[in-house]
């Protein structure tokens, strides 16, 4: 089977997007793999399909790179947004639907796109860490010295630590600087670290909120570049009107043979 695909990234957390509107493409979990691979097919830490759904712009089907359905990808949704609208898709606003609820998105300034998350109303801790549920769960830990971390190594223990084996967890590496925050990000399902994380540092963002109460914006530093997250704390652990901001670029279009599995 031939494929037209395309490759975007945001920060550089890179997706293999399918436009699916015509409801005609259904991927096996080794197909998937096989185009997020970096030696033999595309390459990328996840692929997207963009589906219709009645009442929304579009639906967001989001896989990881090993083949399995992901939950919320942050950047993954910036770039299907930026997607959606190069496919002709206009709105002010998009309302789209991914596997955590409903979402929204608009074009801000600089091209940046405007991702709104999911409200949080739980931060739990765990030792010296805190774990938070943004659409997907992820483990945030404050370090020194980041960049001479061993994400990889230090990450995959604690994703595969006991107390998260049952569905594993993504692991964020925090340092505070003074007017932003530094994260890195093992991601489960690529099994590496990537080089942003939108639902990661989302998260990182709402454990070092600035203002016990109020507006937030705390500017994020990742491998991949420059994020922003905007939210409002109303309460000790209670954040609403989330919003993950960042660019979103098309890097290619080509078609790819797809082998089937009888191959």
């Amino acid at each position: 089977m031939h494929l037209e695909v395309f490759k975007y990234q945001g920060t550089g957390n890179d997706f293999v997007i399918i436009d699916n509107r015509a409801g005609n493409i259904q991927l096996q979990k080794e197909e998937i793999h096989f185009l997020c691979d970096r030696r033999f097919g595309i390459g990328a830490d996840g692929l997207m399909l963009l589906n219709t759904l009645p009442g929304y712009d579009f639906e967001m089907k989001y896989y990881n790179a090993d083949g399995s359905e992901s939950t919320m990808c942050g950047n993954g949704g910036r770039c299907l947004t930026r997607f959606a609208y190069d496919c002709g898709l206009r709105a002010d606003t998009y309302h789209f639907m991914a596997i955590d609820g409903p979402h929204k998105a608009f074009f801000g300034k600089n091209d940046w796109i405007h991702l709104k998350m999911k409200s949080v109303d739980h931060i739990s801790t765990d030792h010296q860490a805190w774990i938070v549920d943004t659409g997907s769960p992820h483990y945030i830990k404050q370090v020194h010295d980041i960049k001479n971390l061993n994400v990889f190594e230090v990450g995959r223990a604690i994703r595969y630590s006991k107390d998260f084996e049952k569905e594993g967890i993504n692991v964020n590496f925090v340092e505070l600087d003074n007017k932003k925050i530094i994260v890195r990000t093992y991601e489960r399902g690529v099994e590496d670290e990537t080089y942003s994380c939108g639902t990661g540092v989302t998260a990182a963002a709402l454990v070092f909120a600035h203002n016990e109460n109020g507006f937030n914006r705390v500017e994020i530093e990742t491998k991949g570049g420059h994020l922003a997250v905007e939210f409002n704390k109303v309460g000790d652990q209670k954040f609403e009107n989330i919003w993950l901001c960042g660019p979103a670029t098309f890097v290619f279009k080509t078609n790819i043979y797809l082998p089937s599995t009888n191959d």
